[in-house]
């Protein structure tokens, strides 16, 4: 049975037509995830929900276990992850209430955050040109629409630190740049995913419009946690979709993303490393 993870906010698993719910709690070699991780069955698939802030949003976006999210996804067989987050418009026609399918990161953490399972003497080398898969991302577009909801396609998304948002100055400068959404988590997660060899793609959810906007010069959590709030209901209706959408058989190259990138000589891995990292590496390298 294909298992499709999806990573947002806790609410997200009381969409109807779920059966067969349960919660697993797990430990991985880097550390506890972010909270219990939900499994249900949803038709003829199964999908496994993770809350990425914990119950209640208690983890800031430079503290969550990213490493921890998706090793506990891929060891629980996940093999597609659908990302529901939160982010800010740097853009006029991307309004408050719409739905963003991006394409593209880019990096502003300075790297406070821990985003590769390599290391301990391992070195992988991913390609990321293209850091989502190209399948799911369709069929979260093409579910958005057949939702009636308003969904933009390609846009690039900026990964801040946080858990401040911007300044003003950086808000222009990121449109400066072209950028289109600003948000404080979804790098991180497409990476590991990506080095996981699991499929991921983010449909992100406008709530507000940063601070660039004249109109809109005052982010407030208030008013963020309002409008996505008031997207959750859209939000069920496209991921009910978009899971029943998804085709069994993986045809694109998130599957065999390992098969060329890791740099190691075999002979040289510690075996704790090994074996750390066996559910990932397992078929490369015994």
């Amino acid at each position: 049975m294909v298992k499709v993870g999806i990573i947002g906010g806790s609410g997200l698993y009381e969409m109807e037509g779920l059966q067969d719910v349960n919660k697993v709690s797990l430990d991985t070699p880097f550390g506890k995830p972010s909270s219990e991780f939900v499994i249900a069955r949803l038709k003829d698939k199964e999908v496994v929900f993770l809350p990425r802030h914990g119950k209640g949003h208690v983890i800031s976006p430079t503290e969550i276990n990213y490493r921890a999210n998706i090793y506990g996804m891929k060891s629980l067989g996940v093999e597609r992850i659908i990302s529901l987050t939160a982010c800010g418009s740097l853009k006029e026609e991307i309004k408050p209430l719409d739905f963003v399918v991006p394409d593209q990161f880019v990096d502003r953490t300075n790297q406070a955050r821990k985003y590769t399972f390599f290391e301990e003497g391992i070195v992988a080398h991913i390609s990321f040109a293209h850091p989502v898969c190209s399948e799911v991302a369709d069929v979260l577009l093409q579910s958005a629409r057949q939702a009636g909801a308003s969904v933009h396609f390609p846009g690039t998304y900026v990964n801040m630190e946080g858990p401040a948002f911007s300044t003003l100055a950086e808000s222009n400068l990121y449109r400066s740049w072209g950028m289109d959404i600003i948000g404080m988590t979804n790098l991180m997660e497409a990476r590991l995913a990506r080095e996981a060899e699991i499929c991921y793609a983010t449909l992100a959810a406008v709530t507000d419009y940063d601070c660039w906007h004249p109109e809109h010069d005052n982010v407030t959590v208030d008013a963020i946690l309002d409008n996505l709030r008031r997207n959750v209901s859209n939000s069920k209706k496209i991921l009910k979709i978009a899971v029943e959408a998804l085709g069994r058989e993986r045809s694109c190259c998130c599957k065999d993303a390992l098969k060329y990138s890791i740099a190691t000589n075999p002979g040289l891995i510690p075996k704790e490393t090994k074996e750390k990292l066996r559910i990932i590496i397992g078929k490369y390298i015994k």
